[in-house]
């Protein structure tokens, strides 16, 4: 190894001249910032939106839902999904547990960790400038007491930077939102189905379609809003009786799966935009507004061809090196390394 060094060291002291002197100045300054242009693919995906708007609050959803303007939410899971949910005027964000599945390759939402949730959530919040953030407590991190919930939350609003959370369940977590939205941090119900509880509901089954279960989802609406939440989400449940609920109640309800009455819509980012092979199973109330799957296999497909006839990289594509620098190359450094 020493011998191979002692014949590279000639080749340097010919290619490369001492080292320019610096000076604290204006002319070295720029100098410097000239040095620093990027010149890697590896560069920052964010940028400003094309029309700033305010940030979104709590007081701006109150008074979207006074208005009788629908609220709109979508979910991301990472700093791109967030982004461009920002960027398009998404008045809330969500990271929801169905990351488990959509990012993470995961069966079901009662996979997914709390480590995990706050490590997207940090994700998402540094692509949010403009929309109200919700970060979803997953399975097992807030059955055991309210004082487990509490602490749950606090991490996921601490850490991973969001402005409110969500969790699943109402009359019997009651006291846990109470004891959540007391210490000062927004939180957002989520009653009709579950799907952390979709083993005990038999299943991803409609909720409410008789008169004692549109009862009991009346029952837990009410109660989460007693509790101190700001909104509640209504999950698979009948339109007739989403658009009672929301009727009956003071605070915005955000539909998915049930109907059209609700104070607001969300749905999976994933889902709606078509990021997504053929042949997937999508629920009944999903509307696909895009092919992102489509356009990337294009995309790709288009790669891997001109990759594989090297029509790509082209020219332009390319960084050049002067023919007197080519020159001196093969002159000092071709005698020196054997082929």
């Amino acid at each position: 190894m020493s011998g191979r060094l002692t014949r590279l060291q000639p080749i340097r002291n010919a290619l490369f001249s001492p080292p320019v002197q610096i000076h604290n100045s204006a002319v070295s300054r720029v100098a410097l910032s000239q040095c620093q242009t990027r010149q890697s693919s590896h560069s920052p995906l964010g940028a400003a939106p094309a029309t700033q708007r305010k940030k979104v609050t709590l007081n701006t959803l109150r008074s979207l839902h006074q208005k009788d303007e629908p609220i709109t939410m979508i979910t991301a899971h990472d700093f791109p999904s967030a982004h461009v949910a920002d960027h398009a005027g998404m008045d809330m964000i969500l990271v929801g547990d169905s990351l488990a599945m959509v990012a993470l390759g995961m069966e079901d939402t009662s996979e997914v960790v709390l480590e995990e949730m706050i490590l997207h959530c940090r994700s998402v919040s540094r692509a949010t400038k403009s929309a109200f953030t919700i970060g979803d407590l997953p399975m097992g991190c807030y059955e055991i007491a309210p004082e487990q919930a509490l602490e749950s939350a606090i991490k996921v609003v601490k850490e991973g930077r969001v402005q409110g959370i969500k969790l699943e369940g109402g009359l019997e977590y009651a006291p846990t939102i109470e004891k959540i939205t007391r210490a000062g941090i927004p939180v957002l119900g989520h009653v009709g189905l579950t799907p952390q509880r979709q083993h005990a509901l038999g299943g991803f089954r409609v909720q409410g379609k008789t008169t004692a279960g549109a009862i009991k989802v009346l029952e837990d609406a009410l109660a989460v809003q007693a509790a101190g939440c700001f909104g509640v989400v209504l999950e698979a449940i009948p339109a007739e009786l989403a658009a009672f609920i929301t009727k009956k109640l003071k605070i915005p309800t955000i539909g998915i799966g049930a109907g059209n009455g609700c104070s607001g819509q969300v749905l999976v980012q994933v889902d709606m935009s078509g990021n997504f092979p053929p042949g997937r199973f999508l629920p009944k109330f999903v509307k696909k507004y895009g092919d992102v799957w489509g356009e990337s296999m294009k995309a790709i497909e288009a790669y891997k061809e001109e990759v594989k006839s090297r029509e790509y990289p082209a020219k332009e594509h390319t960084y050049p090196m002067t023919p007197e620098a080519l020159v001196d190359l093969e002159r000092v450094a071709g005698s020196n390394f054997a082929t």
